[in-house]
C-alpha cells in the first residue's frame, strides 16, 4: 500500500516534524489544521474566518491526495472557547452539510493564542471500497 506525505509549506511542519496530510492507500488523514493563510502566515481575528481558512487549507491537502471534501468521513473540531463553535456553523454547513461526516468538538487550549479553531479530518476516497 502506497504512502504519500503531503505538505502545505507551513514552517510548522518542519519545526514540529509532521505532515499536513498522509495518504495511505485510499485513506487520507489530514492533521489538525488552523486558520493560518500559509502563503502570508497571517491569521484572522474572527473565528468564522479562521474556520473558512482551515477548510481551504484542508481542501488543498485533500486535492493533493486525490480526494475532495465529499470524501471526508470524520472531522474533529478543537476550540479554546466552546462558545466560539456556533459562529462557525454556517461555514461548516457550507462544506459538510451534504457530506455529514461523523464529528466531534473538543474545547482545549491551542498552541498559539491567536488560534481560535483547529480542524482535523479523515477521508476515504470515493470509489474506494467502503467497509
Amino acid at each position: 500500500m502506497s504512502r504519500t506525505l503531503i505538505s502545505s509549506g507551513s514552517p510548522f511542519e518542519h519545526q514540529i516534524g509532521y505532515s499536513r496530510a498522509v495518504a495511505q492507500g485510499d485513506w487520507v488523514f489530514v492533521s489538525g489544521t488552523t486558520g493560518f493563510d500559509y502563503a502570508t502566515m497571517t491569521i484572522s481575528d474572527d473565528v468564522a474566518a479562521q474556520a473558512e481558512q482551515c477548510l481551504k487549507n484542508i481542501e488543498a491537502a485533500l486535492q493533493q491526495a486525490g480526494a475532495t471534501m465529499r470524501d471526508v468521513v470524520r472531522v474533529t473540531y478543537v476550540l479554546p472557547e466552546g462558545s466560539d463553535f456556533e459562529p462557525c456553523w454556517p461555514v461548516l454547513r457550507r462544506y459538510f452539510g451534504d457530506v455529514r461526516p461523523a464529528a466531534m468538538m473538543i474545547s482545549a487550549k491551542l498552541l498559539d493564542p491567536r488560534m481560535k479553531i483547529e480542524i482535523e479530518v479523515t477521508a476515504l476516497k470515493q470509489g474506494a471500497p467502503r467497509p
